[in-house]
C-alpha cells in the first residue's frame, strides 16, 4: 500500500508534464537519403533548442520507419515519408490513433516527369511539350544509332522503370524515332544528364524531384497536355501488366511529416511547428545540390540552412522560438 502511495506524485507529476505540453525525450527517423536526412537535422535543432525537447535521431527508411511507429511508438517523428508507398497501413495507424499526419514535408510533393535541358527550351519554346520534343526527335541522338533517337528512361529494376516504359508506349515514342535507353544505373542516369549539359547538348528523359541533380542542371518537365488520370496511374501506368496505357501526367507523391499520436498529445506546440514545417522543390534541389558541391552531410547543411534560410524558417515557429535558435546558431 505504501509503495502504490509513493508512486502516485510521480503518477501526477507525469500527467501534469503531459498536460502542459513539455516536449521531453524525442525520437526523430534520420532516413538513409539526403533530404530526409537534411530535415530530420533541421528538426533536431529546433526542437532541442526553439522547444526544448531531447531529441535524438535514429536511422530510419521508409517501410520499416513507418511500421516500427505503428507498432511499437518509435521513432516520434518520421519528417519525410513517402507515404504513398505504404498509404494503407499509416491510414489504418491515424484511425486507431496510433499516428498523425502533421503536414507536408514536400508542399509540392515528390515529382515525376520527362525532362529536357532548359537551354533547349529557351531556343525552342515548344520543346516545353511532347509534341515539340516529337518534332525535333532527330536532335536527341541515340548514341548506338544515328538514325535513331533517345529517350533515356529508368534504370532496371526501379519501380518508375514501369511508369517511365508505359509512358514511352502511351505517347507512341518508338514510332516517333525514340529508342528506349537503360542507363544501367541513378548514376549512369545523372552522368548523362550531366554530360549533355556540359556540352550543351539536347537530352530527353525520366528523373524526379527534389535531387541534386535538378538543383545543379535547369531542367523543364515536358507536359504532356493530358493533365494527371490518377486513376489511370495507378490502374495501369505504374502497372507491369498494363497492356494498353493511356497518357497521363505523373501525379505528385504525397510526402509527409508523421508523428506518433502520443508525441502530438504530449508536445502541441512542437507538433505544431511540424505542422507548418515545409519546403518547395526548386528550393529543396538546391540545397540538395550545396550538399553534393560541398559534400557536407545532413548536420553540415542545416546549420547552411538555418543560417542563410531565416525568411524561411522563421514563419514556422513563434518570435520567442525563433529566438531561442537564433541565440544556439550564434553559439555554434
Amino acid at each position: 500500500m505504501n509503495k502504490m502511495l509513493s508512486a502516485i506524485p510521480l503518477v501526477l507529476m507525469s500527467s501534469m508534464a503531459f498536460a502542459n505540453g513539455e516536449c521531453g525525450k524525442v525520437t526523430i527517423a534520420d532516413m538513409n537519403w539526403s533530404s530526409a536526412s537534411l530535415i530530420a537535422n533541421i528538426d533536431k535543432f529546433i526542437l532541442e533548442h526553439g522547444f526544448g525537447c531531447e531529441a535524438e535521431l535514429v536511422p530510419g527508411d521508409t517501410m520499416p520507419t513507418g511500421t516500427s511507429m505503428i507498432e511499437k511508438g518509435e521513432p516520434e517523428i518520421a519528417p519525410e515519408m513517402w507515404s504513398n508507398s505504404m498509404r494503407e497501413a499509416l491510414d489504418k495507424g491515424v484511425a486507431e490513433k496510433r499516428l498523425r499526419f502533421a503536414g507536408q514535408s514536400l508542399s509540392d510533393g515528390g515529382e515525376e516527369g520527362f525532362w529536357v535541358p532548359e537551354y533547349l527550351v529557351k531556343q525552342y519554346p515548344e520543346m516545353a511539350t511532347i509534341e515539340g520534343v516529337v518534332k525535333h526527335a532527330a536532335m536527341f541522338e541515340n548514341p548506338e544509332d544515328p538514325d535513331r533517337s533517345a529517350f533515356y528512361g529508368c534504370p532496371a529494376g526501379w519501380n518508375c522503370q514501369i511508369s517511365a516504359g508505359n509512358l514511352y508506349k502511351a505517347l507512341n515514342l518508338d514510332g516517333a524515332g525514340f529508342d528506349l535507353i537503360d542507363p544501367g544505373s541513378g548514376a549512369g542516369l545523372s552522368g548523362a544528364i550531366a554530360k549533355a549539359y556540359e556540352r550543351q547538348e539536347p537530352w530527353f528523359g525520366y528523373y524526379w524531384a527534389p535531387t541534386a541533380v535538378l538543383g545543379k542542371y535547369k531542367m523543364v518537365k515536358v507536359d504532356f497536355g493530358s493533365g494527371v488520370d490518377k486513376e489511370e496511374y495507378i490502374n495501369c501506368t505504374s502497372n507491369a501488366d498494363c497492356l494498353e496505357p493511356k497518357v497521363t501526367m505523373y501525379p505528385p507523391s504525397m510526402v509527409q511529416t508523421v508523428t506518433t499520436e502520443a508525441f502530438a498529445a504530449k508536445a502541441p506546440a512542437a507538433y505544431e511547428y511540424l505542422t507548418k514545417r515545409s519546403f518547395k522543390n526548386d528550393q529543396m534541389n538546391g540545397l540538395l545540390a550545396w550538399m553534393e558541391e560541398n559534400q557536407a552531410d545532413g548536420d553540415v547543411a542545416m546549420e547552411h540552412f538555418l543560417t542563410e534560410y531565416k525568411d524561411s524558417w522563421k514563419p514556422w515557429v513563434s518570435a520567442d522560438v525563433a529566438a531561442k535558435i537564433e541565440q544556439a546558431l550564434n553559439n555554434l
